[in-house]
Parts: C-alpha cells; structure tokens; sequence
C-alpha cells in the first residue's frame, strides 16, 4: 500500500453519510476520497480523518 494513502476505519466508512443528501458514500482508495454520487461530490480524507464539509469537498465534473 502506497504510504501517502492515510488508512482509513472501514467501521467508520460503514457509518458515514454525505451531510448534504444523507446518501452512502464510496471509497475512493486511489485518491483518498469519500464519493457523493447522488450530490457529485468528493470529500478528502486528510491523515486517517474524514472531511465532511461541503467547503472542503472536490466538485466531481462529467
């Protein structure tokens, strides 16, 4: 596993939900990220921490 990539609780992952559409979220285990299909976002994950703000979050583009 690449040493940039922060290890991240798959428990945690289970209970987490997008704050703007409460839908599940999927790992993005290449960029570190937690996906928001229905809201297009990506959401980053900084040294193991999930960041669930929508200021924080990546727009996801077509």
């Amino acid at each position: 596993m690449d040493d940039t990539v922060s290890k991240v609780d798959t428990k945690l992952l289970e209970l987490l939900v997008c704050p703007l559409t409460k839908g599940r979220l999927s790992y993005d285990r290449e960029k570190n990220e937690l996906i928001s299909e229905k809201a297009r976002l990506a959401y980053p994950i900084r040294d193991g921490i999930p960041i669930m703000l929508t200021s924080e979050a990546r727009r996801i583009e077509d």
